[in-house]
């Protein structure tokens, strides 16, 4: 594979000088406070983004998340440019200087001389800049100039691949032993890209075609369909907001994501447990899949979330909705056998989730997968005890790591000879041809462009 930079295309169309400046002085706080701060920059995309008009949207994301997803990159030739440690940098400084690297490097459309003079704009008229503003100037008009080599890969494979797809090195090595190098180069090239724009509409306020045709009336504009009839993937992201429309009638989901309520398949008017429920997004999906005779009792252990999960079942009309704030790994607050459907979308590492989460990838620490495997497995084996005889339950993670996903599944068999994996679930067609052959569900951004998530249906058979 060509290790070569992918360009990201900025807006299009001439630049607003003060719009832009506008623009890149939120993203370059946006930057800081993920850096500095342990803020997540989806959040803070969402509490910014509707100042601005479309066009500036699709760059404030580009910016934000390209210099994230693009940080151990940028960082390295930052290096080499500034002669000094990142570390000897104030935060505020380096992230003016990362986005500034970024729009050199990755994004055609950003004329040179305009990243560069903005950049030091910026800097001027801010108190904790200023007067970094010369090393500002000369570190970026060096970079548009010079290109740095990347390390030889051929004397170190995992360090070159490191620098030349901005991964950390245990993560890109995990990606070697998992994938092998080529499978590996591939994930983190697409983990780079950005993330297709996915919303699943609310079919319980009319048919696909009334609700796409109220849409494209509201400005969305809708690119292709996935596999399944709820799910649309929209040619941006203009529009709409994180999680759930206000009218109701959709919500913003992957089509990986939505996939797993409908691996459970629950039966219309079916009672479902699912067990670790915030923010809502799979538990209002069960709620219209049971239809309004159906009920869904959606349990986790955080207050908030379950707050935001009532807030959008109730915007979108699911009235079937019950909510538990209880610790699953702890215990269950139901006795044992009550369900006959159960879902376990269990926290997880987010290794899946990367072009979304890109800071995922800087945070996350080599033992995590593990670790995180350890307490999916208590989960599992709590939610699986309310399962009743002849139900189902469905195990999933937004995790590529195998400690998260088949590991955690083959520890609980060997536990739990009373389940097994159900290899040809009654599901939706469409999705019964993506299952794997051994009855697993396994989407990978390089594979099928599609989040990475491990699935699999349990049957309590004894």
């Amino acid at each position: 594979m060509t290790p070569g930079i992918r360009k990201r295309s900025a807006a299009a169309g001439p630049i607003d000088r003060r719009a832009g400046i506008a623009v890149r002085q939120t993203a370059i706080e946006i930057v800081r406070r993920v850096s500095a701060d342990g803020a997540f920059a989806d959040v803070l995309l969402g509490h910014h983004i509707d100042g601005f008009e479309p066009a500036d949207r699709r760059l404030l994301t580009l910016l934000v998340l390209g210099t994230i997803a693009w940080q151990g990159r940028i960082d390295y030739e930052l290096e080499q440019l500034s002669n000094r440690a990142l570390t000897q940098i104030a935060p505020a400084v380096l992230a003016i200087l990362r986005i500034g690297l970024l729009q050199l490097r990755f994004m055609d459309r950003v004329p040179r001389h305009a990243a560069v003079d903005t950049a030091v704009e910026i800097a001027k008229h801010n108190v904790d800049t200023a007067k970094a503003a010369g090393l500002i100037n000369a570190v970026l008009r060096r970079a548009a100039t010079v290109s740095i080599e990347l390390p030889p890969r051929h004397k170190d494979q995992a360090g070159y691949m490191a620098i030349a797809w901005s991964h950390p090195r245990w993560l890109v090595e995990k990606f070697i032993e998992w994938f092998g190098s080529d499978q590996a180069e591939r994930l983190m090239a697409a983990n780079n890209a950005a993330a297709p724009n996915v919303i699943r509409l609310n079919l319980a306020r009319g048919t696909r075609d009334e609700l796409l045709t109220f849409l494209r009336g509201e400005g969305l504009e809708p690119a292709d369909g996935g596999i399944l009839p709820e799910t649309v993937i929209l040619r941006s992201a203009v529009g709409i907001g994180p999680g759930f429309s206000s009218s109701g009638l959709y919500y913003v989901q992957s089509e990986s994501s939505q996939w797993i309520a409908r691996l459970l398949a629950p039966t219309p008017g079916a009672v479902i447990v699912d067990c670790a429920a915030a923010p809502g997004g799979k538990a209002s999906h069960l709620a219209e899949l049971a239809g309004p005779k159906g009920r869904v009792i959606a349990l986790d252990i955080n207050h908030a979330g379950l707050l935001r999960a009532r807030k959008s079942a109730l915007t979108l009309g699911h009235r079937n909705i019950d909510l538990v704030c209880a610790d699953l790994t702890a215990a269950t607050p139901f006795r044992a056998g009550q369900f006959g459907f159960v879902m376990l979308d269990a926290p997880c590492t987010g290794l899946g989730t990367l072009r979304e989460h890109p800071e995922i990838r800087w945070r996350l620490k080599p033992d995590d997968p593990a670790r995180m495997g350890q307490v999916q497995l208590r989960m599992l084996t709590q939610a699986a005890g309310l399962t009743r005889l002849g139900g189902a339950i469905v195990y999933s993670v937004c995790s590529l790591a195998p400690e998260e996903g088949s590991h955690v599944i083959d520890a609980f068999l060997a536990q739990r000879p009373e389940f097994a994996i159900e290899h040809k679930p009654a599901v939706h067609p469409a999705l019964a041809g993506a299952l794997q052959p051994d009855g697993t569900l396994v989407t990978r951004p390089d594979l099928d462009g599609r989040d990475g998530f491990f699935a699999v249906r349990l049957k309590r058979v004894r």
